[in-house]
């Protein structure tokens, strides 16, 4: 949402802190998502020294509900109260960290170029948070299974069920990605994919959210589906998400 759209000087909003930068010797600057007003830039003045109350709930991963003053270049935010401290269990478990910090870097770059879907993307990221928080999956299926869905939200549906091109029900075993999914035989371009019918199988469960069929893949079908979902999501952002290289899978 355009800056001119703020109607008044100050206003509150939840947000998730997707990243900091440090500036001068003791403030930062925030970047939120808010479900309302898309990717916010804030400075937090004084969350650097010890005895700030802010500090530690303006974090990475953390849902704040925030009082902010809008500004010409910059917001400040002037008052922030913890939500979810989702951060607090992610930095103690690396596979999870990673993960996250994908999905963060994700949901900037994708609510920057499509600001009709945030309270999608919104939804999407808090719940894929809290179940890297809670544990019981496997990260790398949790991100993968929040990638494809925030594509679909900004719609970059990809179809693993029937054939993009034909609409011919499958199972199919060609995959292309600029395409958009699964291809017939017939239908097939070169240069399309062969992962296994498992791998499709479980490129379906993760769109879908089906988790029990998720987490009864084995590693090597997650291992093969893996590069297919960020081949896909760097195909529709057209820039590489830095955060998935330092991804551990499990």
């Amino acid at each position: 949402m355009p800056r001119s759209s703020f109607a008044a000087k100050s206003y509150r909003t939840r947000g998730i802190v997707l990243r900091t930068h440090k500036l001068g010797e003791a403030d930062r600057i925030i970047t939120l998502l808010s479900p309302e007003f898309g990717v916010l830039r804030a400075v937090a003045k004084g969350v650097r020294r010890t005895r700030s109350r802010m500090g530690a709930t303006l974090e990475p991963f953390m849902e704040v509900e925030a009082q902010i003053v809008a500004g010409r270049s910059l917001h400040t935010i002037i008052q922030a109260q913890l939500r979810h401290p989702y951060g607090q269990a992610l930095v103690a478990d690396y596979p999870a960290y990673t993960a996250g910090a994908a999905m963060l870097e994700t949901a900037e770059r994708l609510t920057d170029a499509d600001a009709d879907s945030l309270g999608a993307q919104y939804r999407l990221l808090h719940g894929a948070l809290a179940t890297l928080a809670r544990g019981g999956h496997e990260p790398g299926t949790v991100l993968d299974s929040y990638l494809l869905r925030a594509l679909a939200a900004a719609g970059w549906a990809p179809s693993f069920t029937h054939c993009v091109r034909c609409g011919a029900a499958g199972p199919h075993r060609a995959v292309n990605v600029p395409l958009g999914g699964v291809v017939c035989h017939d239908c097939r371009p070169p240069g399309s994919m062969s992962p296994s019918p498992a791998t499709v199988t479980l490129l379906a469960a993760l769109l879908a959210g089906d988790w029990e069929t998720v987490d009864g893949a084995d590693g090597a079908t997650r291992a093969q589906a893996a590069p297919i979902v960020a081949n896909y999501l760097q195909f529709h952002l057209e820039r590489v998400v830095k955060s998935l290289k330092l991804v551990e899978r499990t």
